[in-house]
């Protein structure tokens, strides 16, 4: 059983164990989850490359209520003609290429959210056009992750701004063509080089319909 897979078993025992603990009036049954949503956690920690503290991934993995839905990654797609895409450098990444973006925030839409992160990464004002693409991150080659994702990619329009060198989150943004990503040390975490190649497509063709996994 490869890595991914018992991972996706943590995930689903944790939302299982969550959902449970949600809705159960007995108190036979909250101790029973509450043991299953302990397995998940020292599963994930038996997967943990960095040997995390027990306590730490319980906060982080199993510390939240109610009934458990994917978190959603926003990203703000930018084109230079039909030839080139904007990326950024990830700070938390050791300056990683990524497009700009970042969790969706509450009380925010996905377009606001994508000009929100838009500006704040690269100084420019968008607009938000279209939605391009959802994915759900485990069908895709990111490294595991704790949480279920599912990842938007908004196509966004420059209106305005001045493309920052710094920000508080980025070590600066380039454009870049698509044959020069092979040779960039992405943050596969945010996106990989097979989404931009996927990205690329809207730049050439923008009838394309919007993908979901």
């Amino acid at each position: 059983m490869t890595a991914t897979t018992l991972l996706h078993h943590a995930q689903r025992l944790q939302a299982l164990a969550q959902a449970g603990l949600a809705y159960t009036q007995n108190a036979y049954d909250v101790e029973r989850y509450e043991e299953i949503r302990a397995i998940s956690v020292q599963l994930l920690q038996e997967l943990s490359a960095n040997d995390e503290p027990l306590e730490k991934l319980t906060r982080l993995f199993a510390s939240e209520t109610g009934y458990q839905t994917p978190k959603v990654d926003v990203r703000a797609v930018l084109f230079r003609g039909t030839e080139e895409i904007l990326l950024v450098q990830e700070k938390v990444d050791a300056n990683n290429w990524s497009l700009p973006g970042g969790w969706a925030d509450v009380g925010y839409t996905p377009f606001e959210v994508a000009v929100k992160e838009a500006h704040e990464e690269t100084g420019y004002h968008v607009l938000a056009r279209r939605l391009l693409a959802l994915f759900d991150k485990k069908n895709h080659p990111h490294p595991p992750q704790p949480w279920y994702v599912y990842k938007a990619f908004v196509l966004c329009e420059i209106t305005g701004g001045t493309l920052l060198t710094e920000t508080p989150e980025t070590a600066g943004g380039s454009w870049f063509r698509e044959e020069e990503i092979a040779g960039l040390s992405l943050s596969v975490d945010r996106v990989t080089a097979s989404q931009l190649t996927t990205l690329f497509q809207f730049a050439r063709q923008p009838e394309l319909p919007t993908l979901c996994d």
